[in-house]
């Protein structure tokens, strides 16, 4: 993990009840060497006491745009070009969207502007205002800005809804600040991947198959191996170059995806399922050319071999993450994948007409474990691989250290 000693980080607090877990990440910043200046909004102060963080963080907390004592009126800047980092938890929906529309209408938004250090958002808000498409609009727009989303969770909030929202714990915007800037999280670890659909043989020139183009499967085996793994990736048939510096193993059906898999199974450490392996292949497959000579034609299906249960179950089990696409109750489907298959971890996305992933760039995943949920949003394909690599970095570490 990357040392935070004498990382100048400003925490931007904005208005939102998630500001009482500010006080906590100021100490544990603190505590990993950092030195830290708090910058609140004035619907900050409603909900935590500058005092409060100033005895945390051993500096004045600064809140006001046109200070005249701050170096002559002008401490907006020097704030801006002092920090290494700046992070801002709890960030609402209106600071993200001031910050989105260029607006520098107090302390905090002026910053962010005025600095070429890295800015990091960790949202704080009802799951309604999170769904809200302006919302998202505004997230992706500052994403492609290079601006770093962390979380939002989702949970019980405190309005008494339900849902994505809830801004990340202190310990896991950690692990992100510490994961950040090319740290190779999975350094030493050996990493399976499955990527792309399968084709099972109807014939010799036709197959069963699906949508999938393989896009995530790769951005993920790329984000791995960027994250210091030793990667393979087993493929079914794509269009895609293979990443550099993997171990690529192509194959066509299930079956020989399965045999590739439990080649190396013994001798992995995190396996992660993100091909789209087709649940059922033909009975059997014609020697020749199936002719178009009657009005209909039956075929007889019989089941796949469930790979990802099989790795869950194997006997020197990796640590397993799984994918859903779903049509509908995504959510419940992949938590009922995830307990009957028994994995670590399972990403699951909607496919409906405005999350439609097959073939493009972008994709909208939720990341679900036994005990919680993050909505990694909709972002391209590379940075959620990015962010789940994170994720999966973070929990995989957390169960071999307990």
């Amino acid at each position: 993990m990357a040392s935070l000693a004498e990382k100048r980080i400003v925490l931007g607090i904005t208005g939102g009840i998630a500001a009482y877990k500010s006080a906590e990440l100021v100490r544990r910043l603190i505590d990993q060497g950092a030195v830290v200046q708090v910058v609140m909004t004035e619907a900050a102060k409603a909900f935590i006491a500058p005092l409060t963080l100033q005895a945390l963080s051993g500096r004045p907390v600064r809140d006001s745009l046109l200070d005249p004592s701050a170096e002559s009126g002008m401490g907006h800047i020097e704030i801006a070009r002092w920090a290494d980092q700046i992070i801002v938890a709890p960030a609402s929906a209106d600071f993200i969207a001031r910050l989105e529309a260029g607006m520098a209408s107090d302390l905090l938004t002026t910053v962010c502007l005025a600095t070429s250090a890295p800015i990091a958002l960790a949202p704080a808000m009802n799951q309604g205002m999170w769904n809200k498409p302006v919302t998202q609009r505004n997230i992706d727009r500052l994403a492609a800005d290079g601006v770093e989303l962390l979380g939002p969770a989702s949970g019980a909030q405190a309005c008494g809804d339900v849902g994505p929202g809830r801004m990340l714990e202190p310990g896991q915007i950690m692990d992100h600040l510490t994961s950040s800037g090319g740290v190779r999280v999975l350094d030493g670890t050996k990493v399976t991947i499955t990527a792309g659909p399968t084709w099972e043989p109807l014939d010799p020139v036709r197959a069963l198959s699906n949508h999938s183009s393989g896009k995530m499967g790769y951005a993920v085996a790329t984000a791995a191996a960027a994250a210091g793994a030793t990667v393979t990736l087993v493929s079914g048939p794509t269009a895609l170059t293979p990443p550099a510096g993997i171990q690529y193993r192509p194959v066509q059906s299930a079956e020989e995806m399965l045999a590739a898999v439990e080649k190396g199974i013994e001798d992995c450490d995190v396996f992660i399922g993100v091909a789209a392996v087709a649940d059922y292949r033909p009975a059997q497959t014609a020697a020749s050319k199936i002719k178009k000579d009657a009005e209909s034609v039956m075929l007889e299906l019989i089941r796949n071999p469930d790979i990802l249960a099989r790795v869950a179950q194997s006997p020197k089990r990796p640590f397993t993450v799984g994918f859903a696409a779903e049509t509908d109750q995504a959510i419940a489907n992949a938590r009922n994948k995830l307990k009957r298959k028994g994995l670590d971890l399972i990403a699951v996305n909607q496919v409906n007409e405005t999350n439609n992933p097959f073939g493009s760039e972008e994709n909208h995943l939720v990341l679900i474990s036994k005990t919680d949920e993050i909505d990694l949003g909709r972002h391209s394909k590379s940075a959620l691989a990015e962010h789940l690599i994170l994720e999966i970095a973070h929990r995989y570490h957390e169960q071999h250290s307990a």
